[in-house]
């Protein structure tokens, strides 16, 4: 039986309501090749960020609910990473680094770093599609002069 991750409260237990744990799950992330692992991670941590409670740290609370966004494929590798996994960050890093893949990024980079604007776009409907392709990819590496710089 599968159990997850330790996660140090402090002095405090909390306890996870079920409403919370079913909004969590409306929004399951499988592990298919066609989901968006970055932006699962987006609306997950959106989500968390409205949850308050009283003497408990916010990466406690990721760290509890985070199971409960995964199924199938997804769910099974979280149990087998879960020894590795002691804080978020951690977490977060190690999901993107096995459900988005080194050949998106790349993509992704090469459309960030070669940007160019289309005869039948404005600059803004450029900058608001260089924008989407940042946040499609936010962790790609890319400095933000250098952005600017091939945007210009």
């Amino acid at each position: 039986m599968p159990i997850g991750i330790a996660i140090n409260v402090g002095d405090g237990n909390f306890e996870l309501h079920t409403g919370l744990i079913t909004m969590v799950q409306a929004n399951q992330f499988h592990g298919l090749p066609s989901e968006d692992a970055n932006a699962h991670l987006q609306h997950f941590l959106k989500l968390c960020d409205t949850i308050v409670i009283k003497d408990v740290e916010p990466e406690s609370i990721r760290l509890s609910l985070f199971p409960f966004s995964l199924s199938e494929k997804a769910k099974q590798w979280f149990y087998k990473e879960k020894e590795a996994i002691k804080t978020w960050d951690k977490c977060s890093v190690v999901f993107l680094t096995k459900f988005f893949p080194m050949g998106k990024i790349n993509a992704l980079r090469g459309w960030i770093l070669n940007f160019q604007q289309s005869s039948m776009e404005t600059i803004l409907e450029a900058w608001e599609r260089l924008q989407d392709y940042i946040q499609a990819c936010p962790h790609h590496g890319i400095e933000n002069w250098l952005v600017l710089q091939n945007f210009y």
